[in-house]
């Protein structure tokens, strides 16, 4: 077994700052079960998010990161300079283009994997049977056998993969969870809404260009199909293609949905049904929706889903949130905080955000960081690493990632058809309906298998 217990003679170096042990417990585990081995590490996706995951993880735990992928060669250089920084060590980490051959050559405790959608299942299933826990970018696959191949090799090689679902272990929504929904503040429950307005759907129109030598584009398409390169997919602009993810519901609503589930402890809904499809913004190459209503029905609770990228947010103040309604009163939840609003006299409840600017100064400094969401992927990598020492499942186990994920293609799939669906996650069929049943699988580009049949 790896020990991660805290050596109390050292500070831990992170990303130009020391973290001490008060700071660490402020997160929420107790010394025994933080981290002390140089655990080593690999990073898989070198982009804009890959490299805040990996920061915040040497914030936390004095790692050695001794690999890191990327397709993008730019990518990959800038990463394994601002790693070789940070590291106590001063080493850069060896450098791959091809994460099967970074696999091969290298043994690690602990991969990051963020890169597209398209890419999680396959990556995440060869990382674990190389011999590695995962942390591992939401949603976790383009489609529903996809989760399901990845919840049975994490059981079967008993790893630990914590999905990047932080509000699970975002500290306002914590506090929510503990003084409003433990303590059954809102009475009995029976509808949820949760929504996305920002304009996050590109539609442009950008023409062919030649692919540049710094990228392996074929590579960085893998199993997806291959589009003609009209620029570089990093960013949002990969986002924008069904083709690569799940749309706007399997991005932003996967994440409300997931924290609604763990807020009230739902699991597998009893039917999904949804309606939308790309109604105002039809001028550019995007095939994702651009307005969509999903429906996920438990008994006696409806969990509805609504985002648009056009047109003004129903509440500015909560353009991508949820809100719980129950008969005693309501809670209104967001990455920046959250409202307790009782019915008649009761007191209500506000907390916002918690930053960590004074604990961690060089957060400021990092380019494009969130600096709202850092403290909370920090206490979800904390929470990984206790899992892992303690043969535990971790706040967001890949079987919570899996059933959030599936859900939102599951709404997807609902909307293509035109119909709502029931999913058995035994049988892994949607009950009557073999046209459905036939979407939980996609096809995979050549010579790439998909792992359900692998």
């Amino acid at each position: 077994m790896i020990d991660y217990t805290l050596n109390r003679r050292k500070f831990i170096q992170g990303t130009g700052a020391f973290l001490t042990l008060s700071a660490l417990e402020a997160q929420g585990l107790p010394i025994n079960e933080m981290p002390k081995k140089n655990m080593r590490v690999g990073l898989i996706g070198a982009g804009w998010y890959g490299k805040s995951d990996l920061f915040r993880l040497m914030q936390i735990c004095e790692v050695n990161v001794v690999a890191i992928c990327d397709v993008d060669n730019r990518h990959l250089q800038d990463t394994g300079r601002l790693v070789a920084q940070r590291q106590i060590s001063g080493q850069i980490p060896k450098l791959y283009k091809d994460y099967k051959k970074m696999l091969e050559a290298q043994q690690f405790d602990l991969i990051l994997i963020a890169t597209p959608d398209h890419w999680h299942a396959r990556q995440a299933i060869d990382a674990m049977r190389s011999g590695a826990h995962i942390y591992l970018q939401k949603p976790i696959s383009v489609d529903v056998l996809e989760g399901d191949a990845i919840l049975r090799c994490a059981r079967e090689y008993n790893k630990k993969v914590q999905v990047g679902t932080q509000r699970r272990s975002t500290a306002h929504l914590i506090h929510a969870k503990q003084h409003v929904m433990d303590q059954g503040l809102l009475g009995k429950i029976s509808h949820v809404e949760m929504c996305c307005y920002y304009p996050m759907r590109k539609n442009g129109n950008p023409g062919l260009e030649p692919i540049p030598d710094f990228l392996d584009y074929d590579m960085w398409t893998g199993p997806a199909p291959l589009r003609p390169y009209d620029g570089l997919p990093h960013g949002s602009w990969w986002r924008t293609f069904m083709e690569y993810g799940n749309g706007i519901t399997g991005d932003m609503g996967m994440h409300m949905f997931d924290t609604v589930r763990w807020l009230l402890q739902l699991k597998w809904p009893k039917k999904i049904s949804a309606t939308g499809g790309i109604y105002v913004q039809k001028g550019g190459k995007s095939t994702i929706s651009d307005t969509q209503t999903a429906v996920f029905e438990y008994d006696e609770l409806n969990c509805v889903w609504q985002h648009r990228t056009w047109g003004n947010p129903v509440d500015p103040e909560y353009p991508w949130a949820f809100i719980i309604y129950g008969d005693k009163g309501t809670l209104k939840g967001s990455v920046m905080k959250y409202e307790f609003i009782p019915v008649g006299k009761g007191e209500p409840i506000t907390k916002d955000v918690v930053y960590e600017r004074e604990k961690f100064p060089a957060d400021l400094e990092e380019p494009r960081i969130e600096l709202h969401t850092a403290p909370a992927t920090r206490q979800h990598l904390l929470d990984l690493l206790s899992a892992i020492e303690n043969d535990r499942l971790p706040v967001a186990d890949i079987e919570e990632g899996y059933i959030s994920t599936a859900c939102c293609i599951l709404a997807n799939i609902s909307m293509q058809l035109n119909r709502p669906l029931v999913y058995d996650p035994l049988k892994k069929i949607c009950i009557d309906d073999l046209e459905a049943t036939k979407l939980l699988k996609r096809p995979y580009r050549t010579p790439w298998q998909h792992p359900h049949s692998s």
